[in-house]
């Protein structure tokens, strides 16, 4: 039998079909302030000097580091099945990137 404290602290997320759908992106740049981290997930295609942002998420500093711990575990748990993901970008790869605000991170 289920526990009722246990319906007391479930969360029914709705997922609509067009973000299932997802957004591809092979660039993410993190700026941040005192108060909130920012990603920007970026499509940059080959041959193609513009690129643009296709999305952004807004997190509090403790949401931020959340996603980065619960990202490192996705991550070795990823490749305890599938083996070492092999970094191959080099910081030639892109071209760099000045918004004006903080300094970035890719």
């Amino acid at each position: 039998m289920e526990n009722p404290k246990n319906r007391k602290n479930q969360i029914n997320i709705e997922l609509t079909d067009e973000v299932a759908e997802g957004v591809y992106s092979n660039l993410a740049i993190i700026t941040h302030s005192n108060s909130e981290f920012v990603v920007d997930f970026v499509r940059i295609m080959p041959g193609v000097p513009k690129a643009k942002v296709k999305s952004r998420v807004v997190l509090t500093p403790q949401h931020a580091k959340r996603l980065l711990k619960a990202l490192g575990e996705n991550v070795m748990k990823f490749e305890a099945v599938y083996g070492m993901i092999q970094d191959t970008a080099q910081p030639d790869d892109f071209p760099p990137i000045d918004f004006g605000g903080p300094p970035t991170q890719a």
